[in-house]
């Protein structure tokens, strides 16, 4: 037999890219990242714009919080079907198709109000738009754990991703240069620019609607063992005495909402306690920096076209680059080596912002900055998606994973909410510097999971 050359050994992990679930992630991951930066990126340069404080700004970050409880309603996008719906397109796409048409609709309602006239009817709009986004989320985790095997979740993690910041390039420059091809003028605000530029981008959610109707409901076989074990549920919830639609309400309630998170700590016992911890702090500095990052660039005199150009295209296709890079050393060197890498870089790069700080404008500076940050958050995206892939029972894969991802925004998101204060208080210098602290102690986190998962596989991780 020929040995493999370490060159050919790489190009075969590529070809998981190849795979037409792992294509088709491309274009789901662009549904899910497009209402996201709307109402959590863009959203702050527009209001800015509009003269609103950063203060305010800050505060407006707590609408990332709907993605921070998404799991209080994931056991009923994991359970509950839609009248209609479910039986033509299955129990994840019916689900994905009706909050993709939310998504739509809440985008067309931020589009026709203008923040400085109507600031509370813009948070009403925005925080439809996360309700509605999150609940996608929950039905899109789930369907990529259980399209396919482990060993492409780290690919599909990576597409996912990269639809995702493509997204990212529409929602943040694209509505920048949409904007700015019908400004009259950069010096003085107008709400025309911002209605136009965001009805496109509720027209856009076509992508996923459309996506949703092509793509096949995914067959996610349920381990003998969860079987077993609620059938035995349902047995004692019918010898303590209940009969008839009390003992299906009962039991469906226990399947759906209880069953994911005792099955969770019966996998993982005293081990849950460490990863629930590195999954609420793991994206912790990259969530509170990059409130402010708009604020920052709107402050240091960076044009729309500069930011557009800079830190939405060039740097979203540097996150990109990072995903796919992020994929790939997921399945060559393993999952915790490359979380732990991205966990260093995530905070590291974050310092680069306080020598930008200092420099004022400077596009070039700009360029190398979002180069370094962007590179690393798509390798520690990549990583982080697939282990929480990993964690999951495909038997309650929305549940158990909603509140994954719900633990990773939870506790940043509110720290994120005093940014702005900070900033006012401190300046972005400090600012910057404490981002890039909270990040250190996730790598010690990281280090005791590796070990945690080398002594206890933590059982029926698929289900």
């Amino acid at each position: 037999m020929i040995p493999t050359s370490p060159a050919a050994g790489w190009l075969d992990s590529l070809k998981v890219y190849a795979h037409p679930r792992v294509i088709g992630m491309l274009f789901l991951g662009f549904s899910a990242g497009l209402p996201l930066i709307l109402v959590l990126g863009t959203l702050s340069y527009w209001l800015r714009e509009a003269g609103i404080d950063r203060s305010t700004i800050g505060y407006f970050s707590w609408i990332g919080l709907a993605y921070g409880f998404k799991w209080v309603w994931s056991p009923l996008v994991d359970r509950l079907p839609l009248p209609g719906l479910t039986r033509l397109l299955g129990r994840r796409r019916s689900w994905l198709l009706l909050s993709q048409l939310a998504i739509a609709g809440a985008l067309f309602g931020m589009a026709n109000t203008d923040p400085a006239q109507a600031l509370e009817r813009m948070v009403w709009c925005a925080l439809a738009v996360a309700f509605a986004s999150a609940t996608q989320d929950i039905a899109l985790d789930a369907y990529r754990i259980e399209a396919v095997e482990q060993r492409l979740q780290g690919a599909m993690a990576a597409t996912y991703q990269g639809g995702y910041r493509i997204a990212m390039i529409a929602a943040s420059a694209g509505v920048l240069w949409l904007a700015a091809s019908v400004d009259a003028t950069d010096t003085a605000y107008e709400h025309a620019p911002w209605r136009f530029a965001y009805l496109i981008m509720a027209a856009s959610m076509g992508v996923g609607i459309l996506t949703t109707l092509l793509i096949r409901e995914p067959d996610a076989p349920v381990s003998a063992d969860t079987v077993q074990r609620e059938a035995r549920t349902r047995e004692w919830l019918a010898h303590e005495g209940l009969h008839g639609p009390l003992l299906a309400t009962a039991a469906w309630v226990h399947g759906a909402v209880v069953s994911p998170f005792v099955d969770f700590i019966r996998r993982y016992r005293w081990h849950a306690v460490l990863l629930l911890a590195l999954i609420g702090t793991y994206r912790i500095s990259d969530v509170v920096m990059g409130i402010m990052a708009n604020a920052f660039y709107v402050d240091m005199g960076y044009t729309k076209d500069e930011v557009a150009n800079v830190a939405k295209v060039y740097g979203v296709g540097m996150t990109i680059v990072g995903a796919v890079i992020g994929g790939v050393l997921t399945a060559r060197i393993g999952v915790m080596k490359t979380l732990f890498l991205g966990a260093a870089l995530s905070s590291a790069t974050n310092l680069l912002f306080v020598w930008l700080a200092g420099r004022g404008h400077d596009v070039n500076g700009l360029i190398f900055a979002i180069s370094a940050d962007n590179l690393s958050a798509g390798i520690a995206s990549s990583a982080f998606v697939a282990y929480l892939s990993g964690l999951t029972n495909v038997a309650y894969s929305a549940t158990q994973y909603a509140l994954f991802s719900s633990l990773m925004l939870l506790l940043p998101k509110f720290i994120a909410g005093f940014s702005g204060v900070y900033v006012d208080a401190h300046g972005y210098e400090a600012f910057f510097t404490a981002t890039a602290l909270l990040g250190v102690p996730v790598l010690g986190l990281v280090v005791l999971a590796g070990r945690a998962r080398g002594r206890d596989s933590g059982g029926e991780a698929r289900g």
